[in-house]
């Protein structure tokens, strides 16, 4: 028997022991409503999400095809029609995730207005996101098992048992828009307690998964600009285990940590690292500090020194009170950062890279690998990277390797459109549109991901819609370029009244009021025409 059906009998059961007081009330309406009300808390999403996570990583793990996806939301709605969408399209969410990046957070959700990715924005707004995201998501799934009702309602009036059971089969195997959310908590926004206090807000929210960076707190920088300040992984580690920590108090046991290095653009560091023997982790962390070796009576007023072996060096300390690391170390540092990360409670990794190159991917996941095995990553497919342009270069210089003649392109000016034709342009489009599968196979990446892209297309889109509205265009601007669009592409959010709740709300009022009800989905409703 189906989880409906066991719902209408346990309502049905329900209603026979209050009596005669609750007559009124019908068991299919009230299992209607449990089916479209599944998921009562967050928690209940982040267990149910955590153990998808889990599933995809050990089918990645047995076969690398088997890899995720996600796209950066910046808003519920956002977040609610790309899973629609995917559900039309390929029917499955199946290795389908969100991404909460907190680029976006900063940018368009904060309180102070758009701000830079450098940690300012409300920390609340993250939890805030996460809520919002699976409130329109839990919306959606509502609003296609409301469709469902009617058919069957319909069905039924119509005496259509072949159609009633076909509709039945549809609701029993329906499959939720809820998915997991990779969700962005910057470098824990202050002290290890901070970080546990904001994840404890991430998890009761619905994350399953939680990404955190290595960087220093209050010296935050998005992963593609200058001046990232990576610490110790002593303090880094305390926040993994905050997260861990957080998961277990909130009783989801297979919660995911992402655990990102920033140290291959890193080049400083606030902290000398705590050291107690040669070799340790902290002796490991300093080796890669930019240091001069000095006597002790070259020492000055206010220097700061350390003994490595029987060296006293001075690292070279700036005006900022920052350290310098030693220039070309930074995938030594990714290196270790990663092993460390994975042996202290991690589940994934995240390098942070400034080109999408395969091959400087999987060559540190190699590096990786040989300590731990399953490594695998999670990969930022970032709007920061110029793809064409990376990607025509790199099949330049392949060719030019092979002795092939690249003399009718410039290498610096590729990006132009007068290549657009050509065969080595061609060339590097199917590299990008294969890039995910190859990196996934060749460079251990289980999750790709681009962290911002919403945000690019409804700029475009706004831009395109104003351009011809505002233009000679006029209506037909919005006629031609939207609405006759989502008309014959089938668009969820064309019936704008029905994705907003209107129909779900007649419904309810029908269940609460019956004869009485007044809808608003009669023949006067405009959205008829659709």
């Amino acid at each position: 028997m189906s989880q409906y059906a066991n719902d209408i009998q346990a309502v049905a059961a329900l209603c026979e022991a209050n009596g005669d007081t609750w007559n009124s009330i019908n068991p299919e309406y009230a299992a209607r409503m449990r089916a479209q009300n599944r998921f009562k808390t967050g928690l209940d999403i982040a267990r149910y999400t955590a153990k998808i996570m889990r599933d995809d990583m050990a089918a990645y793990d047995a076969d690398s095809s088997h890899y995720t996806q996600s796209l950066g939301c910046w808003h519920g709605f956002i977040g609610q029609q790309k899973m629609i969408s995917i559900k039309k399209h390929f029917g499955s969410t199946k290795q389908r995730y969100l991404y909460l990046s907190g680029w976006m957070i900063a940018a368009l959700r904060s309180a102070f207005g758009p701000l830079p990715d450098q940690s300012m924005h409300e920390k609340t707004a993250v939890s805030g996101l996460i809520e919002e995201l699976y409130t329109f998501l839990r919306q959606a799934d509502a609003r296609e098992l409301g469709g469902l009702f009617r058919q069957l309602d319909a069905a039924r009036e119509a005496g259509n048992a072949a159609e009633e059971s076909a509709v039945r089969e549809k609701i029993d195997n329906f499959q939720t828009h809820i998915v997991p959310i990779i969700a962005d908590i910057d470098a824990g926004f202050g002290n290890e307690e901070a970080t546990y206090l904001l994840a404890k807000k991430m998890i009761e929210a619905g994350a399953c998964c939680i990404q955190i960076e290595n960087q220093v707190s209050d010296e935050k920088q998005c992963g593609h600009q200058d001046g990232k300040v990576t610490v110790p992984h002593e303090d880094f580690l305390a926040k993994i285990r905050a997260v861990r920590y957080a998961f277990l108090e909130l009783g989801v046991d297979d919660g995911v940590i992402v655990a990102r290095t920033d140290s291959l653009g890193a080049g400083l560091t606030k902290q000398i690292a705590i050291t107690h023997r040669e070799g340790d982790l902290g002796d490991q962390y300093n080796s890669f500090l930019d240091c001069e070796e000095v006597a002790p009576e070259d020492t000055k007023n206010g220097d700061v020194v350390f003994h490595r072996g029987d060296k006293l060096l001075r690292p070279k300390r700036l005006p900022s009170n920052l350290y310098r690391f030693r220039p070309g170390t930074g995938e030594e540092r990714v290196i270790l950062d990663c092993v460390t990360s994975l042996q202290n409670g991690a589940d994934l990794l995240w390098i942070e890279t400034e080109k999408p190159h395969i091959g400087q991917i999987g060559g540190m996941v190699d590096r990786i690998r040989k300590v731990i095995p399953n490594a695998k990553l999670v990969y930022n497919n970032s709007p920061s990277f110029n793809w064409t342009l990376n990607f025509r270069q790199q099949v330049f210089d392949a060719w030019a390797e092979q002795g092939r003649d690249v003399s009718g392109y410039q290498r610096d000016n590729l990006m132009s459109a007068e290549y657009d034709g050509s065969e080595l342009s061609a060339e590097a489009d199917e590299k990008i549109r294969t890039f995910q599968a190859d990196a996934s196979r060749e460079a251990g990446i289980f999750h790709h991901l681009i962290t911002l892209p919403t945000y690019h297309t409804a700029a475009l889109s706004t831009d395109n819609l104003a351009k011809e509205y505002f233009g000679d265009q006029g209506m037909l601007g919005y006629v031609a370029g939207v609405q006759r669009k989502e008309i014959r592409e089938g668009i969820a959010c064309v019936k704008h009244q029905n994705m907003a709740g209107s129909d779900m709300g007649d419904d309810h009022k029908e269940y609460f009021s019956g004869e009485a009800a007044l809808k608003a989905s009669g023949k006067d409703n405009t959205m008829n025409q659709f």
